[in-house]
């Protein structure tokens, strides 16, 4: 969830979004919003709605396994059987309980490893100039010794 702080309405609008079945018109108009501003409400509460949406699907995916199971179980004939699978491996799939893709990488070389020799240090002798604004001229610093 966001750390977003929300007012009154939009937390009524949030909670309508569920009892209406996700029409964000109507729960617009049951929290209190003007006629014709759900759209601006949704583009406020984007990421809460997808937040909601998330949640929604991770409370559905214990269904959608179980139905997968009595499908899968049964010795009668499921009406509609094949979408009522695909509903619910989309929804396993959305929440992370999907059919996983492996790959499987191969490299094969030819030559084997080259090795570099170990770096040396390199020292960089230089004298120091200074320039002075004063005498709008360049000296050698003198070090201390």
């Amino acid at each position: 969830m966001s750390n977003k702080q929300l007012t009154t309405k939009q937390e009524a609008f949030l909670d309508n979004l569920v009892k209406v079945g996700g029409d964000p018109k109507q729960a617009a108009e049951l929290a209190g919003y003007s006629e014709g501003s759900y759209s601006s409400v949704v583009k406020s509460l984007k990421t809460e709605i997808l937040d909601l949406a998330t949640n929604i699907l991770a409370q559905s995916a214990p269904k959608a396994a179980f139905k997968l199971v009595d499908i899968m179980d049964s010795s009668e004939p499921v009406p509609q059987a094949n979408m009522r699978i695909q509903a619910a491996q989309q929804i396993l799939d959305r929440v992370g309980l999907g059919k996983t893709d492996r790959l499987d990488v191969t490299v094969n070389t030819q030559g084997g490893l080259f090795i570099l020799p170990a770096k040396e240090e390199t020292v960089l002798e230089a004298d120091y100039m200074e320039y002075d604004d004063e005498d709008d001229e360049y000296y050698y610093e003198e070090e201390d010794e």
